[in-house]
């Protein structure tokens, strides 16, 4: 669910863009280790480094720059490293040095050995889509990835699978914002009090009866019944339910491409890739014969938030 100041954090990004990326180091809002940024930072670098899964350096980009798009300076300073050093197609020195500088104004000042001043940035009209489409043609296997975390973590992951059903929510896409939300850290708590395994914000918990929310059990079943509730709303179109969780339901509308909408465009397309899909596949699984079934692809055209604040 929202984390931190999205509007203002992914702001600030954009004009760090729209200015050349030129000045002296600016500070991202402080909450760069954020649940959701660790979450993409770990399975960035498993993604990297192919644990639980085939090395995918596309994926591992994607990942690392939706970090760097929340604040982090290590995403954006990862995905300058890959671009700066990668013995493959994906070697761009101008489009690392645009990360790079990226990290450097966030304050990673580890990220000015690997820029090259000799070499002219990039530019950059929209962080990190230079990497999705390539990112997402080949569909997450989750169970690999799990079989590499820890136990603790794999018996949250059975615990989701076993609930959903009971909520005639998808296992999939439980497990797949679980995933997107803590990477399945019970202990997870965010600057906006967000908490456990599936961030529930404190409105949530009242909701449905959350006296424990670090409790995984409890939080997963908070976390279900208000899914099961999201997806009767959106008759089982699985980017709105994830738009919804992830902004709460009074976030939902269409936007024009304006940039607080960036961070959750990301998130829906990471909840659906871990969920299992990839590009070209229905959006809504859930719907049997859709008359007009949402895909990746148009979910990549805009189908995205407006931030209207949190409850």
């Amino acid at each position: 669910m929202s984390q931190g100041k999205p509007m203002i954090r992914t702001v600030l990004l954009m004009l760090l863009i729209a200015t050349g990326l030129h000045g002296g180091a600016v500070r991202a809002e402080n909450d760069y280790q954020a649940p959701r940024v660790l979450a993409a930072l770990a399975q960035g670098r498993a993604a990297e480094l192919g644990i639980g899964m085939a090395k995918n350096r596309s994926l591992a980009m994607a990942l690392y720059c939706h970090a760097g798009t929340m604040g982090s300076p290590e995403g954006f300073f990862r995905v300058g490293r890959l671009l700066a050093t990668d013995d493959s197609r994906l070697r761009d020195r101008r489009l690392a040095n645009t990360y790079l500088a990226l990290a450097i104004r966030l304050g990673k000042h580890q990220a000015l050995k690997f820029y090259d001043a000799n070499v002219p940035n990039a530019t950059l009209s929209s962080p990190c889509g230079t990497f999705v489409d390539g990112a997402q043609k080949l569909p997450f296997d989750v169970d690999s990835y799990l079989a590499q975390q820890p136990a603790a973590k794999q018996k949250i992951a059975a615990l989701i699978r076993v609930m959903a059903p009971q909520y005639q929510v998808d296992p999939r896409l439980a497990l797949a914002i679980a995933l997107a939300e803590s990477n399945l850290d019970a202990g997870a708590v965010s600057d906006t009090r967000a908490q456990g395994v599936m961030q529930l914000m404190p409105a949530t918990q009242l909701r449905f009866g959350v006296t424990k929310p670090l409790d995984p059990e409890q939080n997963v079943r908070a976390a279900l019944a208000y899914l099961s509730s999201l997806n009767k709303r959106f008759a089982g179109d699985w980017s709105r339910i994830a738009i919804a969780y992830e902004a709460e339901e009074t976030g939902v509308k269409r936007c024009s491409g304006s940039s607080p909408c960036l961070e959750t465009q990301q998130y829906v397309r990471r909840v659906l890739h871990f969920a299992g899909l990839v590009a070209g596949d229905s959006v809504a699984p859930g719907r049997p014969e859709p008359d007009a079934p949402a895909t990746l692809a148009k979910l990549a055209e805009g189908l995205v938030v407006q931030y209207v604040g949190i409850r």
